[in-house]
């Protein structure tokens, strides 16, 4: 059997994009379970239960190693009747900050 360069390259760049987004399930899922855990901490409702992607970017982590720094939105209200935002930020599989905006407890 023959594989040419050609088609060796494109079957790598498909398994790196699907190992990527692989991954970027995997953190996303982490920063969801937490924020679902801080949530039900704070007596709170996490609307839609669900996190969006904001942006994400290439980042030293503190021990120098290049990791995916992601941004995650979220909503959230403590009495179902507003709406709040937050922010949970990721550095590769770790979560550096939650962000919750101020919000009127019931």
């Amino acid at each position: 059997m023959y594989i040419d360069l050609e088609s060796l390259f494109v079957v790598t760049l498909f398994l790196y994009l699907f190992y990527h987004w692989w991954q970027s399930q995997r953190v996303k899922e982490i920063a969801l379970n937490r924020i679902r855990r801080q949530c039900k901490e704070l007596e709170l409702q996490l609307l839609d239960d669900n996190i969006n992607l904001k942006a994400f970017w290439l980042k030293r982590d503190d021990k120098g190693m290049v990791r995916i720094w992601r941004s995650y939105n979220f909503e959230f209200s403590s009495t179902g009747e507003e709406r709040y935002s937050g922010h949970i930020i990721t550095l590769g599989h770790n979560i550096t900050d939650v962000h919750l905006d101020p919000h009127i407890l019931h």
